[in-house]
């Protein structure tokens, strides 16, 4: 007897995805004490300890970051027996799906996705709606739309939900900027300042929490933007700081812009994103087939989450 079967092995996928008890037992609706105990079956039987504490948060032990993509493999094959009559017909099918995320992921996601779609199903199509100041999980609920992605917490608890990546904020300024000619710390970012893009009207976040409760320190916000888009292409002809997520700044044309990015010196938190569905959709072939790309492809774009 190895000591596992199918269903460990799928609690063994989601705690190396999720990189969290926690996070793994929302995605499976378990309880954390019981993803706990699926979390030891498998130390037991693979004689590793699965997840690692590293500071704050868990990460993937050797073994078993190098063993994820078997591990996905052998669960989407066991699944696959069931889809496959469905599945095969997608080439002759038309579906529609409708998205919602926020500029920052359709900008890095959108044409890749379509493109590993349409490889499948190349009658396929996707709308991305507009986000709304409405929780994001009603428009889930009511079946206007098919997959939610993006970081807020403001879920319905039945929402089904995966992570796909976590990025950190860095700072985007011009070449030559001031800020650069000496080793940036917390006190000299708030010589400068600020451009915060926020679709709600909101100036400050982590950054400034850092800032003040660690080193009693203010930034000043000298404009708030409703979207990333808004101030790139003008950022060299100013000393203004643009804070964005990784995600914005490895896939923009930095040089060609005369732009270049550095880290904040401040522990800021990662911003989580992940995919979230409604459980009317859970054992839907096409959704399921849908989320699976997505998430592949948000790894081949984006790459495993960053440390």
């Amino acid at each position: 007897m190895k000591g596992y079967d199918l269903d460990l092995l799928r609690y063994l996928q989601v705690l190396i995805e999720e990189e969290s008890v926690s996070l793994a037992a929302r995605r499976l609706k378990v309880s954390e004490p019981a993803m706990s105990r699926q979390l030891a079956k498998l130390r037991k039987a693979f004689a590793d300890p699965i997840l690692v504490q590293s500071g704050r948060r868990m990460t993937p032990s050797a073994f078993a970051a190098g063993i994820l993509n078997r591990v996905q493999d052998v669960v989407v094959a066991a699944d696959s027996l069931i889809e496959t009559r469905e599945l095969a017909n997608l080439a002759n099918m038309a579906p529609t799906f409708t998205l919602r995320a926020n500029d920052l992921v359709v900008a890095a996601l959108a044409l890749p996705l379509l493109e590993a779609l349409k490889t499948d199903c190349p009658r396929c199509e996707v709308i991305w709606a507009p986000e709304l100041d409405a929780a994001a999980s009603d428009p889930l609920r009511d079946g206007s739309v098919d997959l939610y992605i993006g970081a807020t917490e403001m879920m319905k608890p039945e929402i089904r939900r995966q992570t796909i990546f976590r990025d950190y904020m860095r700072g985007l300024v011009r070449k030559g900027h001031p800020i650069l000619a000496e080793p940036i710390t917390p006190q000299s970012m708030v010589r400068y300042d600020y451009i915060s893009v926020s679709r709600r009207g909101r100036a400050q976040g982590p950054i400034d929490w850092m800032l003040r409760n660690q080193h009693g320190l203010t930034r000043k916000i000298a404009m708030v933007v409703p979207n990333y888009h808004a101030m790139i292409e003008s950022m060299k002809n100013t000393d203004l700081i643009l804070p964005l997520p990784g995600i914005v700044i490895d896939h923009i044309s930095q040089d060609a812009l005369g732009l270049t990015s550095f880290e904040f010196p401040l522990s800021l938190p990662s911003v989580e994103a992940f995919q979230a569905w409604h459980p009317r959709r859970d054992m839907d072939p096409v959704h399921r087939w849908l989320r699976e790309t997505l998430f592949r492809v948000s790894r081949q774009v984006l790459g495993k989450f960053p440390p």
